[in-house]
């Protein structure tokens, strides 16, 4: 498929996104047809995953680390804060009024974040100044922990080198440096693994997501210096279970250094954002970014009937409210109550109106 897609100029990523939906839809056949949950079929290894394709994994007992595996009722939602988003109610220049919350500090005192991502723009000195604005409002709660999102900005690893420097050097930042779980894809991904990224992850820790494009990406990280890499269901969950099992052979025996992180695409509410998070908790995955709660106004988002919006909020209770007119995420005190995905199929209790969907060769044609 990456081959096929190269032909037509599309990247890794992309050409993977088509068969990661395929995956997603057949798994979900496969759960329904046998009465089984999400994470029963994979604990009981019902898909078949095999390492014919992870030569480096050859000899690990792939079937009972994914028998060990087990899901969390409850996720914590990690806030992203985009480089525009306002942070204080001085800072919103025009709001948008819905009486949803748009600044930093309403975003935590709605929904009680504890973690968020901060994205970067790739010039030190001015990422310096704007992390120094969100750790004055970060700095307010008893406790909280970010990471850093590089979005493949910076230009090279002495730009990197040049930001921790800065950060270090910084006293209104001590607690957020503290406080930084990791650093997410600084570099671009035509340059991200030729480069030794080996000092400075000591640092931080560094980790791959725009560089995981395929199945070999994460080793070749790992020689790089990397210690991380990102799951997104639009990435493959075969892919993310891989590479979760990458870090428990890789783990095995001394300090854990090797880890998976959760990382979102604006996962609308619905089947996208159910089964990356019924993913990520099997995955033990503590924390998991959410944006989609954020930048989208829920299902209407999305021009969902009421009566859609209905079905999933009646077949997920606890991980949809009804608020401002839409049924959205709930987010309570900073999580995520996923307990209703343990029913059977992939995260699906609830469809959607297939009716007043629209093939995708019309679409396609109408463009």
């Amino acid at each position: 498929m990456i081959t096929a897609g190269a032909g037509v100029g599309l990247n890794p990523l992309t050409s993977n996104y088509g068969p990661a939906l395929i995956d997603r839809a057949i798994l979900d056949a496969l759960c329904r047809a046998l009465d089984v949950s999400f994470s029963a079929a994979i604990r009981a290894n019902l898909p078949g995953i095999d390492t014919s394709l992870t030569p480096d994994l050859a000899g690990f007992a792939l079937d009972r680390f994914v028998a060990g595996l087990t899901p969390r009722s409850a996720i914590a939602a990690r806030h992203t804060i985009g480089m525009l988003d306002p942070l204080v109610a001085s800072g919103a220049a025009v709001r948008v009024g819905d009486g949803l919350p748009e600044t930093l500090e309403e975003v935590i005192a709605a929904y009680g974040n504890r973690y968020f991502k901060l994205k970067l723009g790739g010039d030190p000195h001015l990422d310096v100044e704007r992390l120094v604005r969100i750790a004055a409002v970060l700095d307010r709660l008893p406790r909280y922990a970010v990471t850093l999102d590089g979005n493949e900005q910076y230009a090279g690893p002495s730009r990197i080198a040049e930001l921790w420097r800065k950060v270090e050097a910084t006293p209104a930042l001590a607690r957020l440096f503290a406080a930084t779980l990791y650093l997410e894809q600084p570099l671009p991904r035509a340059i991200a693994l030729d480069a030794d990224v080996s000092a400075l992850a000591q640092s931080k820790p560094l980790l791959i997501d725009e560089s995981d494009a395929t199945l070999d990406a994460f080793p070749s990280a790992r020689a790089a210096g990397y210690t991380g890499v990102s799951s997104k269901s639009c990435k493959g969950i075969y892919k993310s279970l891989l590479n979760a099992a990458r870090c428990a052979h890789w783990n095995d025996g001394v300090a854990p250094r090797y880890f998976l992180s959760g990382e979102d695409l604006t996962m609308q509410a619905g089947l996208g954002v159910q089964q990356d998070l019924a993913l990520a908790t099997l995955l033990g995955l503590e924390h998991a970014e959410r944006n989609g709660h954020h930048y989208v106004n829920g299902f209407a988002g999305q021009s969902a009937g009421d009566a859609e919006q209905k079905a999933f909020l009646a077949a997920q209770p606890g991980l949809y409210e009804r608020s401002r007119g839409s049924v959205r995420l709930a987010i309570r005190d900073g999580l995520v109550d996923i307990s209703s995905l343990e029913g059977p199929g992939f995260a699906s209790a609830a469809q959607p109106d297939w009716a007043t969907l629209e093939p995708l060769s019309v679409a396609l044609a109408a463009t």
